[in-house]
């Protein structure tokens, strides 16, 4: 084998091994890339020439915490119904909100489904009377009250962030510097020593707040398949019983509870699934439906068009 050759069979096998073993399992310490380095038996040197060439590239978005839903901050799921004609003009718009993550259109009277993300629930309404002017459309804020999982025991409090806290998210959300040192600068922008820093994120792991750590790679790839919300009108009572029953089923990816909008909006429960088609999406739906005894409750299932925007959430 040529040089040239063997130093593109280390390349392609060193990025594939930090695209598959970092996602998760990053070493929180002062030196990183070096116990990296380490533990892939090649120089931190080359380690941090990967990253960057990944990052260049767009393989990867940065190295850094992916904050858990609802967990910091404040944020919402929203809709809009706009003419169809209008709709690509105004998704354009409301993409050029730094605090909306994810854009899609959904075959429904209300086309245009975002989520909004800020630091605080005053900067989030202010976020979504922004959006709502420079649409020209009303927005119709569907906060999310409960999540419901196959285990409850993952739902957790959300975490009050002080001062170092809140800049230390500001920090965070931008990605590690791809130095030998990445914590200690960081430590530095956000005002406190390291050792405190790197004991906050590890904390703020362990909790939960941050859901994983690592190499961050975008989600911007082709969807595969269709993916449906359907959205049910079930009795407050029964809520928990049901969104307990729906995230136990296979079939179901997330369920949650929000907030009604009536009387145009009389849905609390919402379930997403994913499927090759949509006949098998339906057919899902209506047998799940039917196994439960949910028939008799008033639903509507939503299909996911064109995607307008998928980043990750910035919270400030």
């Amino acid at each position: 084998m040529s040089d040239k050759a063997s130093s593109q069979f280390f390349d392609a096998r060193l990025d594939a091994r930090l695209l598959q073993d970092f996602q998760q399992n990053f070493p929180i310490c002062p030196a990183p890339f070096a116990e990296m380095a380490g533990r892939l038996g090649v120089a931190e040197s080359a380690v941090l020439r990967m990253l960057e060439q990944l990052r260049r590239e767009g393989r990867i978005s940065r190295v850094g915490a992916v904050f858990a839903p609802k967990r910091i901050g404040a944020s919402t799921l929203a809709a809009m119904a706009v003419p169809p004609e209008k709709l690509e003009a105004v998704a354009r718009a409301v993409n050029r909100f730094p605090e909306v993550n994810h854009n899609y259109a959904r075959d429904h009277r209300y086309n245009l489904w975002f989520v909004v993300t800020a630091g605080s629930e005053g900067r989030l309404q202010a976020a979504l009377g922004a959006i709502e002017q420079a649409a020209g459309y009303p927005v119709v804020a569907l906060p999310m009250l409960r999540e419901f999982r196959r285990d409850p025991a993952e739902g957790r409090q959300s975490t009050v962030l002080d001062e170092i806290g809140r800049r230390l998210v500001m920090a965070l959300q931008e990605g590690l510097p791809l130095f030998i040192r990445p914590f200690s600068i960081l430590a530095s922008r956000v005002g406190c020593n390291e050792d405190e820093l790197l004991e906050r994120i590890r904390r703020w792991c362990a909790e939960g707040t941050i859901k994983r750590f690592g190499v961050v790679v975008p989600s911007d790839g082709p969807d595969e398949g269709v993916s449906a919300m359907l959205v049910q009108d079930v009795p407050d009572a029964l809520v928990e019983q049901v969104g307990n029953q729906l995230a136990g089923e296979e079939a179901i990816a997330l369920c949650y509870e929000r907030a009604r909008v009536l009387p145009d909006w009389p849905y609390n429960l919402y379930s997403v699934l994913r499927g090759p088609s949509r006949e098998e999406v339906c057919g899902r739906i209506e047998a799940t439906r039917r196994r439960l005894g949910l028939s008799g409750f008033a639903s509507e299932i939503l299909f996911s068009l064109t995607r307008f925007k998928r980043d990750g959430v910035r919270y400030a």
